[in-house]
């Protein structure tokens, strides 16, 4: 158990900002860094930054969550030493500097209860657009289903809806979440539920026991293994990104961040190194 992953899921916020320093003093003080952004790559930061800070005497790494939009808008007006952002950068992007850390992928979940094994495209399709609204229609029980969908801004939402093809003025969820920490409660709360969140974050959760099912896509498991082997059909880099090429402590963060001394943190965030 990763006491301070589970501190992360249940409380979205991961460290508390310096009083009284605004942030681009702290993003680049000699002895602080800043970072924001992706909920899913906070827990591997925030690891990696404990690391570092036990190797590096008086050095403070602080780590805020918002989602990939936050990450990306605190990077680019210089908030922040390194926007977190869990997909690749977009071509009207190019302007900011994105440095791969691992590889996830993004699962359907619903709760342990539910014997419904797999859904097909067309059936995410009709569920999350309202058309199918009890499970017995796809093979479960009679029992309505509750649509668990993503708030704008987190990269999460948008490679979902970019895989099955769909507009997020057509989604009609019953509920909206932020990070993947509100999605596995949300689902595991509800035996009517269905939401899609970071393949490592489930992982993490289902073993702890939390009553969750990731469940196959395009026939292939949701499995952190399957996005190793590139089989999974949404996977996505985890990145931090900056406005401008590191220096100083900033440098050395990032340096060690992409190391293999911290492969055994990816691993263990249920990430897989690159």
């Amino acid at each position: 158990m990763l006491p301070s992953r589970r501190r992360l899921l249940a409380a979205g916020l991961l460290a508390p900002l310096l009083a009284g320093r605004p942030a681009g003093l702290r993003a680049q003080a000699e002895d602080r860094l800043l970072l924001s952004g992706s909920s899913t790559v906070a827990p591997l930061v925030l690891e990696i930054a404990k690391r570092f800070e036990s190797l590096n005497p008086g050095v403070r790494i602080e780590v805020q969550t918002g989602g990939s939009s936050r990450g990306l808008s605190d990077a680019r007006q210089g908030r922040v030493a390194f926007g977190m952002v869990s997909r690749a950068l977009k071509p009207e992007e190019a302007a900011l500097l994105a440095y791969p850390l691992a590889r996830d992928g993004i699962g359907l979940i619903v709760h342990r209860s539910n014997p419904v094994a797999a859904l097909s495209a067309a059936q995410v399709q009709a569920i999350y657009t309202g058309q199918v609204r009890d499970w017995a229609a796809v093979g479960g029980p009679v029992r309505p289903i509750s649509v668990v969908h993503k708030a704008e801004g987190r990269s999460t939402q948008e490679l979902f809806l970019q895989h099955f093809g769909l507009v997020n003025s057509a989604v009609k969820p019953q509920v909206v979440i932020g990070d993947n920490a509100q999605g596995l409660k949300t689902v595991a709360g509800n035996p009517g539920a269905i939401g899609y969140v970071s393949i490592g974050s489930a992982e993490f959760e289902a073993g702890l026991g939390t009553p969750i099912r990731l469940l196959p896509m395009d026939g292939v498991p949701a499995t952190v293994a399957e996005v190793q082997r590139g089989r999974f059909p949404i996977s996505r880099p985890l990145n931090l990104v900056s406005a401008q090429a590191p220096t100083g402590l900033a440098a050395r963060f990032l340096a060690y961040a992409r190391s293999p001394a911290v492969h055994d943190l990816v691993r263990e965030q249920f990430f897989v190194p690159l």
